[in-house]
């Protein structure tokens, strides 16, 4: 349908009203300070007379980048706004109101609605400034727009806001951290890079203990939206500091390197931190810390506001930090031990014990503290992770359904933990192959991790998968800045590019995530694929003879042998790949019979996958191996059962 059937309104749409017209009046109020506040919003008010009703709201709604729903006694018996709040709900765009403390209605009781039936509706309530972060968090980097004239307070240094201050004086001033864009540039001297503790207890068992420590600072320090920390990887590849400060910032895209060590013995404790300045390697801050093994909670909090305070001394405008304690941990030693020994296990992926044993640690951890959330949430990535490796079908089931729960438990204990939202849709999408209830916990987990690498990298791999290219690329390109060294990023960054159909761009970041890491087979494979889309037979044909699985290589094989009319060789490929792996590459095979034409093989091992509970399926929708069959119904019905459209 072409735009022009829609008002001008709509194509500009970044929030989406929806209320009773019961409630028009006071609507109305909240609609202007949106307004004011420089979002433009679509409400039904906006519709001329004759226009078409149902068409500019489906516009509107599609273009919208949060659904602000008025609750009350009238519009819960709305079907017009239970049917437009569903759709904000299943896209994580919804921002729930009450207007006089109602309740939402069934299904909606999961989301935290802001209660205004006490609020003034003016710029300096507490509710209404609420409500406009909510919507804020949804736009592009969780910024107001430019325009915005609301806040009747000056805007303070944000030095003026540091610690002591922190959040509360910025709420005080109608602003929020979460409100400036990390990425903007505004800021060149706010990277900053954790690099791994040094372990001094003269015990190699230990390692774990300054590895957890160096990556709890680090994550406290990710959640500080005026800094930009870089993951995990790529600090790790300067572990016993390979080169001087200067040449690891550069390396890094940093200005600021924080270093230390670690020394346990018993039940005490001795850290020393050092922030230096990477462009002079002079020492910025440093500070040594003998404490009670108990006090290592506070301890690592002081280090984050520490290095906060330090970069504001040498910056124009430097970060606020909160003075918070971490989320989703934990106040038990013993639990916190447990948790970085299952976190080390899983981080190591050796094989099957070594995941089972991190398991094993995740469950000690969380029967010392039961309301330990980033416990629960490692021990839903893990049940996932053995799911899809090692189980069987029957086992593989239960697995599963015990990682929903454990996710959603994360959730429910610490709503703002990023790693319990990602976890939960890990398993819903992957283990329930439900990517629609999937939607909801990544869009949470980009609003809450968006300084954290990992986090980005997931919900970008998500999205790709729901052929949102847009989205999906915005969301890997600041994954790559923030762990440029992490060959990872760089694969996911392919899978986008191959899913969007961009193969040359895959090419590239395949490419580059081998010249990070060229010991993973399976990145070869990848980059055989995008050169198998572009035709490049030859080239795909020596990327697949690297070493890699065969669940990879007979694939490509296969295909390639059909598209060289070489029928023999391309049915021994296939052959050899069933009698490898029988039931468990049910997708692959739908890939082969797809490229090889073969509609009707394809379409029931695509019903066989699905009967299975094939985790291959979530690339169902995206996948360019499966375009020859992407008009038929079965397939148009698949797609539909799993929640992609």
């Amino acid at each position: 349908m072409p735009d022009n059937d829609f008002p001008d309104r709509a194509r500009e749409t970044t929030v989406f009203f929806s209320y009773s017209r019961t409630d028009q009046k006071e609507a109305r109020a909240i609609i202007n300070l949106l307004e004011r506040a420089g979002f433009a919003v679509w409400w039904d008010g906006l519709l001329e007379g004759g226009e078409r009703f149902a068409n500019a709201t489906e516009a509107a709604l599609d273009r919208a980048r949060a659904v602000v729903v008025l609750w009350s006694k009238t519009s819960v018996n709305s079907h017009w706004v239970h049917d437009e709040s569903t759709r904000g709900r299943d896209s994580g765009r919804l921002v729930p109101l009450s207007l006089d403390g109602s309740e939402p209605p069934l299904g909606f009781g999961q989301f935290q609605c802001i209660d205004i039936s006490r609020s003034r509706i003016d710029a300096n309530d507490g509710e209404i400034e609420k409500m406009l972060r909510a919507v804020a968090a949804l736009h592009d980097g969780g910024e107001l727009p430019a325009n915005h004239d609301l806040l009747a307070h000056p805007v303070p240094n944000r030095r003026n806001l540091l610690i002591g201050g922190g959040v509360a004086a910025m709420a005080a001033a109608g602003l929020t951290t979460w409100l400036i864009d990390p990425f903007s540039g505004s800021s060149p001297d706010n990277g900053v890079a954790v690099l791994p503790f040094e372990n001094l207890s003269g015990d190699p068992e230990q390692n774990y203990f300054s590895d957890g420590l160096t990556s709890e600072i680090r994550t406290q320090l990710s959640r500080n939206k005026l800094l930009q920390v870089v993951g995990q990887t790529s600090s790790d590849e300067f572990r016993g500091h390979q080169g001087g400060a200067e040449e690891i910032a550069d390396k890094l895209g940093v200005t600021f390197l924080l270093d230390g060590n670690v020394q346990k013995a018993g039940d005490r404790v001795k850290i020393t931190a050092d922030l230096s300045d990477g462009r002079t390697g002079a020492s910025r801050w440093s500070q040594s810390f003998e404490r009670p093994l108990t006090d290592i909670f506070e301890v690592q909090s002081e280090i984050a506001v520490a290095v906060a305070t330090s970069l504001a001394a040498v910056m124009d405008d430097g970060p606020a930090i909160d003075r918070t304690t971490q989320v989703g941990g934990t106040n038990s030693i013993a639990a916190f031990d447990a948790y970085l020994r299952g976190k080390e296990l899983y981080e190591a992926a050796i094989d099957e014990q070594s995941d089972r044993e991190a398991l094993a640690k995740f469950d000690e951890a969380l029967a010392i503290d039961p309301e330990y959330a980033s416990a629960a949430a490692a021990r839903s990535r893990t049940l996932a992770v053995i799911g899809n490796l090692y189980a069987d079908f029957e086992e593989r089931v239960r697995l599963y359904d015990e990682a929903v729960l454990a996710a959603r438990k994360a959730t429910e204990l610490v709503p703002d933990l990023a790693a319990g939202h990602s976890a939960l849709g890990f398993a819903l999408a992957s283990g329930k192959l439900d990517m629609k209830a999937a939607r909801v916990p990544y869009e949470r987990t980009y609003a809450l991790g968006i300084g954290d690498a990992d986090q980005l990298s997931r919900y970008a791999t998500f999205k790709s998968r729901l052929r949102d290219y847009p989205a999906a690329s915005a969301a890997i390109s600041r994954a790559s800045k923030l762990d440029p060294l992490n060959s990872r990023a760089f694969r996911a960054m392919g899978d986008i590019h191959y899913f969007g159909q961009k193969y040359e761009l895959a090419m590239s970041a395949y490419r580059r995530a081998i010249g990070l890491n060229p010991d993973i087979g399976n990145y070869y494979s990848l980059l055989g694929f995008a050169q198998l889309m572009l035709g490049q037979l030859d080239a795909a044909d020596e990327s697949f003879s690297n070493k890699m699985s065969k669940v990879r290589r007979l694939p490509g094989y296969a295909i390639i042998a059909h598209k060289r009319n070489d029928r023999s060789g391309a049915e021994a490929a296939l052959a050899e790949l069933q009698a490898e792996y029988g039931d468990k590459s049910h997708y692959q095979y739908a890939q082969v019979y797809a490229q090889w034409g073969d509609t009707t093989r394809s379409l029931a091992a695509l019903d066989a996958a699905w009967q299975l509970r094939d985790a291959g399926l979530t690339a169902l929708y995206a996948d360019p191996l499966l375009a020859p069959v992407r008009e038929e119904p079965e397939y148009i019905k698949l797609v539909k059962t799993m929640g992609f459209i």
